[in-house]
Formats: structure tokens, C-alpha cells, sequence
């Protein structure tokens, strides 16, 4: 007998079939609608990984990454844009504030969504956003350089660090305010249209009751650095999406031939990752998880490849789903990246294997 999959599996399967998949390439070069927010807050997701207390799922690993893996294949701006909600919730779930009471059980439920303004915290030492004390409260200067949802999210998670060397995290609204604006929307070679821009801060005053955490730099980079080392599920899901295209019915059999060679490296080096991204202790084998986070980008390069070879001059339009992935790849190989993840990619494509002779 088969285990029926978890509901939230057969939510994000239905969302992908329905709203997702059907609209991506116009959604690529048109942006994501509020329509399809709405279709994503309606499904339950973004209580994923929320506590049940609050109404979320409280989801186990497996859950979360099958889900993220159906919704990068079906639309990837659109599993970005809700990708950065799971932070501030799970932020919230592990604070003692007043803010979680005001906060959590909304976003849990999918009244709100929220974006997060953290990466920046990477640069350090540099400070990008620095955060000082200031009339009962905390202001904000600097510039948080990559913000994603911009006209889509309600609340946004902002961080910056303290003149005592501190990662500072607070919610305020996702709308241009006093000592808050945004830039125009970037244009990128991919995920355009996942309305991301960056965010001038220049006096931006929160209150002390909008702070949800607040610790050591060092601590939270210890916390910080694992995450980064793991394989993201939407390189997989991205890699799926694209052997589905190689493996349609009416295809040449070279390609369902590849397909089948490259589903076998996809399934061991997922296989892997998971495995590590288990381990009980997130800040050992940190060179292996770096060796399986390349060595799944280097399948879903080869899969995008195959595709956008596959689909030959057709695959050149914009309205092609093979040259679509095959962007939405490239985006994600720079996704969240540090300098740990970046010196380790180089180090891997600058040592090919060598030739049979």
C-alpha cells in the first residue's frame, strides 16, 4: 500500500496544475498577479510551516521541500514571492514578544504575506543596514539591495545591525513610509517578475513592540551559515519541470532517452541532499552539503540544456516553457548565495573531469 500524501502535497499539486503552471510564461513577462497571491493565500501553504497552535501545519521537512519543489516547477517568480513568507514565520514562532500574538496566526492563515529585507546581513563585517537606538524605538539606515514582492506583501521582516554588533529583526508594512522607498522594479535576465527592488532606508523609525529578534551577529550567522550549504528543492523542482519536457509522449526518443539518464543523477543527488539537510547537527558535513548543492545544479543545468536543445529554434521564444526554466535555472544558481557557496560552485566547474583518451 502507498501513503496517501500529506494534504498540503495534494494543495500545492492542485495550485500548480490550476493557477500556476498554466500562466507561467505570461506571468514571466507580464509579473505575478495579485490573482495568483490570492490563489497562493486561499491554498493553506503559507501556514506550512507555522506552528498548529496558530493554525498552521506545523509540516514535517519532507512536506515543506516536496511543496517548494511543485511550485518552482509550475512558476518560479510565484514560488519565490511566497518562499520569503516562511521566514518571518517561522521567526515568529520562536519568539516570547507580543508581537507573535498580533502576527503569526494571520500569516499562518494567509490573511497576510509577508516579505523579508535580511539578506544583507551576509555582507558583514560591511553593514548595509545599520540600526541604532533611537526615541523608544530603533532607526534604520542603509540600503537593503534585493527585496522580492514588492506591491504583493502586506508586512515585511527587516534586519540590520546594531552599533553593539547585533542582528535586529522587525516587521513594519511592505509600503513606501516616512524613512522607507523603493526603488523601481529591477529588471533581471530572470524572475523579473517577481517584483523585486531595493529599499532606501534613511531614518526609518519601528517601535519596540516590532522587534522579533534580536541577538549576537555571530549567533545568528552560526544559525545562518547551514542553510545556504544545503541543495534548494527548487533547483529539483526546476530540474523536474524541465525532464518533463524532455520526457512528453510525442518526443524524440533521444530525448525521452536523456531524460531517462538525467532522472536517475536527479533522483541520487536528491537522494543525498535530503539526507544531509537531515542530519541532526545543521553545522557538520558542511563540505559535503556543498558537494551535493553543486552537484545538483550541475543535473539541472544539463536537464534545462536538454530542453532548450530538445525544443531546437522554438525553444528561443518567450513563450517556450524550456527557455523559461532554463532562466529561472540560472537564477537560482546565484539565489542566496554566499561567498562559501560561490568559492565552492568555482571550485567544481573549474575542475571538470577529465577525458577518456
Amino acid at each position: 500500500m502507498t501513503t496517501p500524501p500529506h494534504p498540503l502535497v495534494t494543495s500545492a499539486r492542485r495550485l500548480a496544475a490550476e493557477v500556476l503552471a498554466p500562466r507561467a510564461e505570461r506571468v514571466d513577462q507580464e509579473g505575478v498577479p495579485t490573482d495568483s497571491i490570492e490563489a497562493v493565500k486561499r491554498s493553506g501553504l503559507l501556514g506550512l510551516s507555522a506552528p498548529v497552535a496558530y493554525g498552521g501545519a506545523a509540516a514535517p521537512a519532507a512536506v515543506v521541500r516536496e511543496v517548494a519543489e511543485i511550485l518552482a516547477g509550475a512558476c518560479c517568480s510565484t514560488w519565490f514571492v511566497q518562499t520569503q513568507h516562511h521566514t518571518p514565520v517561522t521567526t515568529l514562532a520562536q519568539c516570547e514578544h507580543p508581537l507573535r500574538e498580533r502576527l503569526l496566526r494571520r500569516l499562518a492563515s494567509g490573511e497576510l504575506l509577508s516579505g523579508v529585507a535580511y539578506a544583507q546581513l551576509r555582507a558583514h563585517p560591511r553593514v548595509p543596514v545599520r540600526v541604532s537606538r533611537e526615541r523608544g524605538g530603533w532607526r534604520f539606515d542603509g540600503t537593503v539591495p534585493w527585496y522580492t514582492g514588492w506591491g504583493l506583501n502586506d508586512v515585511m521582516l527587516l534586519a540590520g545591525v546594531t552599533d553593539a554588533d547585533e542582528a535586529l529583526f522587525a516587521f513594519t508594512e511592505a509600503r513606501e513610509q516616512p524613512g522607507l522607498r523603493a526603488s523601481p522594479p529591477m529588471r533581471l535576465a530572470a524572475l523579473t517578475a517577481s517584483r523585486t527592488v531595493s529599499l532606501d532606508l534613511d531614518g526609518l523609525l519601528l517601535p519596540d513592540d516590532a522587534v522579533a529578534l534580536r541577538v549576537p551577529y555571530a549567533t545568528w550567522a552560526a544559525g545562518d551559515r547551514p542553510k545556504n550549504t544545503n541543495a534548494s528543492p527548487a533547483v529539483f523542482g526546476i530540474t523536474e519541470a524541465a525532464l518533463g519536457l524532455l520526457d512528453a509522449p510525442d518526443g524524440e526518443p533521444a530525448a525521452r532517452a536523456a531524460a531517462q539518464e538525467l532522472r536517475a543523477r536527479l533522483d541520487e543527488v536528491r537522494r543525498v541532499a535530503y539526507g544531509l539537510a537531515d542530519h541532526p547537527v545543521p553545522g557538520e558535513r558542511i563540505e559535503e552539503r556543498l558537494a551535493a548543492k553543486t552537484r545538483a545544479y550541475d543535473v539541472m543545468r544539463a536537464a534545462t540544456t536538454a530542453a532548450v536543445v530538445a525544443g531546437g529554434g522554438r525553444a528561443m521564444g518567450l513563450d517556450s516553457p524550456a527557455q523559461r526554466l532554463a532562466r529561472e535555472g540560472m537564477f537560482l544558481l546565484v539565489q542566496g548565495q554566499t561567498a562559501e557557496v560561490r568559492r565552492a560552485h568555482l571550485g567544481s566547474l573549474g575542475s571538470p573531469a577529465p577525458l577518456s583518451p
